[in-house]
């Protein structure tokens, strides 16, 4: 059965999760203040924000390095739901971060099976049962098999469904026939679409919404799009989002988005860790992606040419915490309205 949870006012049933990227400077070494920056773009959007998932390389990430950032994110105050991502092959390492978090002000856990191991189905549900005992958050479960090696089945979902520390499940296989069979054998349990380009036919099936890497770039339009997903039959600006989705994923995850971030000035380095170079994306590929970052900036699902055009223009403003904030949670009627402050 599936357990609605809400903490602090914050429902984590949000249609938009930004698997955040991790900023760093040309050292190396984390840049704290640019990834408050992101932090904070995300909380004006309305989207909740995913810390150190494989979209922030998290795996490359010291405990230290992820301990100063979790930190850092806790005094922003945010209004929306933030999520720690749980990986790795061992079982106590894991446990132990865990625990470690769960006296932070953070709302979920992100958890996927163990990369490389490639358990059979028992031990995926002891492996998942083991870190949601420990866990006192909902946990979203990550189905990744081009990453972890190995596939969570509709009969381990089925076995884990009944933790109440089981909220959601991020589906990553890319297979629509594999989704419908989710949906069909594991009914009530919350879904996200772990794929942007899967997200209009996810829809179509049910789906809460996407775990995002495209919102990184496109706040607000990512949001937008998911909820024209919902409303209409045809949707929208589909062929438009199909191509900026293949420009965004035209590399690995994330050497694209952090190049374009950079060449828009909103993080200072598109520094990244091995096995990650910025080499393995080349200019003729970032000028793909640039001519549909013009294209996204010009939708326009609220109707009205000006205010979509000032949406563009306020999420392209912000720095540093700086710039467009949506005035509660998501209304498609909503206003955006613009802060600023002193240099």
């Amino acid at each position: 059965m599936s357990i609605k949870h809400q903490r602090n006012n914050k429902h984590l049933d949000t249609p938009v999760w930004t698997a955040l990227i991790t900023p760093f400077q040309e050292d190396g070494s984390v840049h704290i203040k640019d990834l408050v920056g992101l932090v904070r773009r995300q909380d004006g959007a309305g989207n909740g924000v995913l810390l150190f998932g494989s979209t922030g390389e998290g795996l490359a990430l010291s405990t230290l390095e992820k301990r100063e950032i979790l930190q850092e994110v806790s005094t922003l105050s945010l209004r929306v739901p933030l999520m720690i991502g749980v990986g790795g092959s061992e079982a106590e390492k894991q446990i132990a971060w865990i625990e470690e978090c769960n006296s932070a002000p953070i709302d979920a856990f992100l958890l996927v099976a163990p990369p490389y191991a490639k358990p059979g189905e028992a031990g995926m549900v002891r492996w998942f049962y083991s870190l949601m005992e420990h866990s006192k958050h909902p946990c979203m479960i990550y189905n990744i098999p081009s990453r972890s090696g190995v596939k969570i089945t509709p009969a381990v979902l089925n076995q884990l469904a009944d933790h109440p520390n089981c909220w959601a499940v991020k589906e990553a296989s890319g297979n629509i026939r594999e989704y419908c069979e989710f949906t069909r054998n594991v009914p009530g349990v919350t879904f996200y679409a772990g794929d942007d380009f899967m997200l209009p036919f996810f829809s179509r099936i049910g789906t809460q919404g996407v775990v995002s890497v495209a919102s990184n770039l496109w706040p607000l339009q990512t949001r937008e799009f998911v909820q024209s997903c919902f409303d209409h039959p045809v949707v929208p600006h589909f062929h438009e989002w199909n191509d900026a989705v293949s420009a965004l994923f035209s590399a690995p995850n994330p050497i694209p988005v952090k190049a374009l971030m950079k060449s828009k000035g909103f993080i200072e380095s598109d520094r990244l860790r091995l096995p990650l170079v910025r080499e393995d994306f080349g200019d003729e590929e970032l000028q793909v992606l640039r001519k549909a970052d013009a294209v996204m900036k010009q939708w326009l699902f609220r109707g009205d040419v000006e205010a979509g055009r000032t949406i563009a223009t306020t999420l392209e403003g912000e720095v540093a915490g700086a710039g467009g904030v949506v005035n509660g949670p998501f209304d498609r009627n909503q206003e955006v309205t613009k802060k600023t402050e002193e240099a």
